[in-house]
């Protein structure tokens, strides 16, 4: 079943109403004594739901994980819905770590450390109290895509004490592909740090971009992270194309897990 309800991030977009999303497994619901795993996903109105999601096509997310039995609580809260150049920012803001400026939306300032923050250090503290998690590092888990793929680099390489294991969909490296570089060398990843990270086939429109990804997951290597990666044949920048992952991500976060 998927919990909702609605909250706040005072700190991101003032007094203005999000939902969060919640996924317990059916065994839950039966008065099962259970703990499972977490995992964190960014754009939480696109997992469960076509009709919240922001382009009318969710992840299926909720169909997959009841369909197999999948033994893991899956959360996520809605994006920054505001445009960019608002006083809180957009969801490029929200989901950056780093400011930069780009020639459709202009100037962008980063603010995925304050969303990091406030989801290690009140989100996750909630989810923990009021459902049955194994709240430890080797049991939690963050997963997003495109911005939220980016941040997912961020979580594994920057808050690896919090997030073991890790899915990064499309991640957008070329906002600040120097940086992003930078923050995966940079990191420290504790042993048996786990990612999964791909990309459509189709997205790679530039030479450049394919170069970016593959160095990306040349220095991820390097740090020993234990990376699977994929190139999706025929993959593209939408939900449809994540849904599709699903069945390789998800098995990616769980195994080996005992």
């Amino acid at each position: 079943m998927v919990i909702k309800w609605e909250l706040e991030i005072p700190q991101l977009t003032g007094d203005t109403v999000r939902t969060a999303y919640l996924y317990l497994p059916d065994e839950y619901e039966e008065g099962s004594e259970q703990r499972y795993p977490v995992l964190y996903m960014f754009d939480g109105q696109n997992l469960f739901y076509d009709e919240d999601a922001s382009y009318g096509k969710s992840w299926g997310l909720l169909n997959y994980l009841e369909e197999n039995n999948v033994p893991l609580i899956v959360t996520g809260v809605s994006c920054n819905s505001f445009p960019e150049d608002s006083e809180y920012g957009g969801r490029l803001s929200e989901y950056s770590p780093f400011s930069f400026i780009d020639r459709h939306f202009g100037n962008i300032k980063g603010r995925g450390q304050i969303t990091m923050e406030w989801l290690i250090n009140e989100y996750k503290p909630y989810i923990d109290e009021n459902f049955p998690t194994l709240p430890d590092r080797k049991h939690t888990f963050i997963a997003g895509s495109s911005m939220g793929g980016l941040m997912t680099l961020y979580a594994i390489s920057q808050y690896n004490d919090v997030f073991s294991r890790g899915a990064a969909l499309s991640p957008s490296l070329y906002f600040s592909p120097k940086e992003v570089s930078e923050m995966i060398m940079k990191g420290h990843y504790g042993k048996n740090t786990v990612l999964y990270m791909d990309n459509g086939q189709r997205e790679f429109y530039l030479r450049s971009q394919l170069k970016l990804y593959s160095g990306i997951a040349a220095i991820l290597c390097r740090k020993k992270v234990l990376l699977t990666s994929r190139i999706v044949p025929r993959g593209v920048h939408n939900e449809a194309s994540w849904e599709k992952q699903l069945p390789f991500f998800i098995p990616t976060l769980l195994y080996d897990l005992d």
